[in-house]
């Protein structure tokens, strides 16, 4: 094995991302699956990762306790819920792993404990791996800035009829980054659907619009909305892989990261801040 390998597990491998994870995995070169852990009773325990990716056989059979495989990898990929996450972390504490976190759905005590966790563990924590979109959201920051109050925004996302969280994380990332751009606190200014006499729009709202339906993998748009003329950033995925070949560059970059809570724009090398 390369001394350049990063040893790789990945939480969740059954489901629909961590399927596409094992394949990344073996598409990357410098990444290696050394262990897979899904939830105890799954028909994938016990059974090689090649079952689940439709690979070549990786001679790595998946757990059901992360605990029992910890000295097996490094860099941890969990795309999860967000109690299988926390749980994750707590597992990971003082082992000086590295986990790199694509679940979604986070309240608010739950984003302090992945904060508190990135005291100590190197943590890449993003609402979305898609190169594209982390492109979007710095497009988003700059174009907030330069329009200002005078246009009102309005976010809107499809996802398939199986995502259980809404609006989705990728969507809510956009509208902070709009929010700080414009000196707004999301929390405050966000409005979820709209319903009956509303009166006229409040032109500091932030306003979301979500569809689930079908087999849509991903689509977010923002307009800004002015007099005259309206501006609109969209981002559309057609292939779950690209979400999967993000994490896993994300995952490649981590091996040689200390301890702190980072994001995809400090993978990509375009953050203007320090990791929180």
């Amino acid at each position: 094995m390369s001394e350049t390998n990063v040893n790789i597990a990945i939480n969740g491998a059954a489901g629909r991302m961590g399927r596409q994870l094992l394949s990344a995995v073996a598409e990357r070169p410098g990444t290696v699956i050394t262990a897979a852990v899904d939830a105890p009773g799954q028909a994938c325990i016990g059974v090689d990762t090649s079952v689940l990716s439709g690979g070549e056989p990786t001679g790595v059979n998946t757990s059901d306790n992360v605990s029992s495989v910890l000295s097996a990898f490094d860099t941890i990929i969990d795309f999860t819920a967000p109690k299988v996450t926390l749980a994750l972390l707590k597992s990971l504490r003082g082992s000086n792993k590295r986990i790199v976190i694509g679940t979604t759905g986070f309240n608010a005590s739950q984003l302090d404990e992945i904060s508190s966790a990135a005291q100590e563990l190197p943590i890449v924590f993003a609402a979305n791996y898609s190169i594209g979109v982390t492109v979007a959201l710095s497009l988003l920051e700059q174009a907030a800035k330069a329009l200002g109050d005078d246009y009102d925004v309005e976010i809107s996302e499809a996802h398939h009829h199986h995502k259980v969280d809404a609006p989705s994380g990728t969507a809510l990332a956009m509208g902070n980054a709009v929010a700080d751009a414009l000196s707004r606190d999301l929390a405050q200014c966000a409005v979820y659907g709209r319903e009956g006499i509303t009166g006229a729009r409040d032109p500091k709202t932030i306003g979301f619009a979500t569809v689930r339906a079908g087999d849509i993998i991903g689509e977010h748009t923002v307009l800004f909305a002015g007099n005259g003329e309206r501006l609109e950033v969209t981002h559309k995925a057609t292939d779950r892989m690209t979400f999967a070949r993000g994490a896993v560059r994300a995952a490649h970059w981590l091996s040689s990261q200390s301890a702190g809570l980072y994001d995809m724009t400090h993978v990509l090398g375009i953050a203007d801040d320090k990791p929180g």
